[in-house]
């Protein structure tokens, strides 16, 4: 296969808004040894391609500073952390045999070796990633989807937000039976949190608003709240001996207020701030009833590793509520930003 000297890609050249978003014609990257080139044939938006674009992480002791996930970023920086897309060449040390197998890369970068490592960067932020016609990745961090039922789209939804979801719910230890809480159901996360927890035998609880009721309801929800009202009255009525586990990614006033609803032993697992990252909650309500707030971000190698064999067998189908071109990622962005769809929304190169 002959490969093109330049490619198609849409870089972040410094923190702002959408218009910081620049297309750009760039050399296709060359795999190192033990990497793999990977032609993209769909890359999904996250929550954190908007927040690494505005430098919205802050920093340790500085929470107003623009900051990357991990720090600083290096510009200019390509976006784009979920891709879904075939083999087009593996560089040195790389099995021949992987060039034209249809895969997913994990995007996290990890703290060190092992089924448990925890990630401390992820691709389109530490390193260039999907948002181009072409991205490279270590070939132990491409799996091997040729055989999956989900289309490159919906394959492309799973790294970041059906990653982070199973990394909550397996850091929550949910168990089949169990009644979980499930916060911005509608989002990306949100919805993948409710499909892998009622594909694990759950009972799932989920938060919701007006039209979006609906769609959370048929992703899997058997009971779906509407975050407008009192919360806790129809959590107590949808659930009246409690939660074992609360999958969290809103945070603010809903921590408070939502641990009092926890049963003995239940745990309350947090990946995100959408409604504030400053909480107060009464401590009591922890070491009083042996609850446990976690911290969760994204997933670990054996987390990811279980997330695609559930897609190869196909135990769940993502949704995918848009596809832009790449060359329209700006718009793409400020559709995300908008918050008006239920799923995922996914860029074509």
């Amino acid at each position: 296969m002959t490969l093109p000297e330049s490619m198609r890609a849409v870089r972040i050249t410094e923190h702002g808004g959408p218009e910081v978003l620049e297309r750009a014609e760039v050399p296709v990257p060359v795999p190192a040894a033990g990497d793999v080139l990977v032609e993209v044939a769909a890359v999904a938006l996250n929550n954190t391609d908007l927040w690494t674009r505005e430098g919205a992480y802050g920093r340790p002791g500085d929470p107003a500073a623009r900051s990357g996930w991990r720090g600083p970023l290096d510009f200019p920086r390509i976006q784009g952390a979920d891709v879904a897309g075939r083999v087009a060449a593996v560089g040195p040390g790389v099995d021949a045999g992987l060039v034209g197998r249809r895969v997913v890369v994990d995007p996290a970068l990890y703290d060190g070796p092992g089924p448990d490592a925890n990630p401390v960067g992820l691709m389109g932020s530490e390193r260039d990633g999907g948002y181009a016609e072409y991205v490279t990745a270590p070939a132990h961090q491409v799996h091997d989807m040729t055989d999956s039922p989900l289309t490159d789209e919906q394959l492309a939804t799973l790294p970041t937000a059906y990653g982070t979801a199973l990394g909550m719910i397996e850091r929550g230890r949910l168990g089949e039976g169990e009644t979980v809480l499930v916060s911005g159901a509608s989002g990306g996360v949100g919805v993948a949190l409710v499909q892998l927890a009622r594909a694990r035998g759950a009972q799932v609880v989920a938060l919701s608003s007006g039209t979006k009721i609906d769609a959370v309801r048929e992703a899997g929800a058997h009971h779906v709240l509407d975050r407008a009202g009192d919360v806790a009255e129809q959590v107590r009525a949808a659930a009246p001996e409690g939660i074992d586990v609360g999958l969290d990614v809103v945070a603010g006033d809903l921590l408070g207020d939502g641990l009092p609803l926890l049963r003995e032993g239940g745990r309350w697992v947090v990946a995100g701030a959408l409604a504030g990252y400053e909480v107060a909650f009464d401590v009591r309500r922890l070491y009083l009833h042996n609850a446990q707030v976690i911290g969760s971000a994204m997933h670990t190698p054996r987390h990811f590793a279980l997330l695609m064999e559930l897609a190869r067998r196909g135990d769940f189908r993502p949704l995918v509520a848009a596809a832009f071109p790449l060359d329209q990622a700006a718009e793409a962005q400020q559709e995300l930003a908008r918050r008006r769809h239920v799923g995922k929304i996914v860029l074509r190169p």
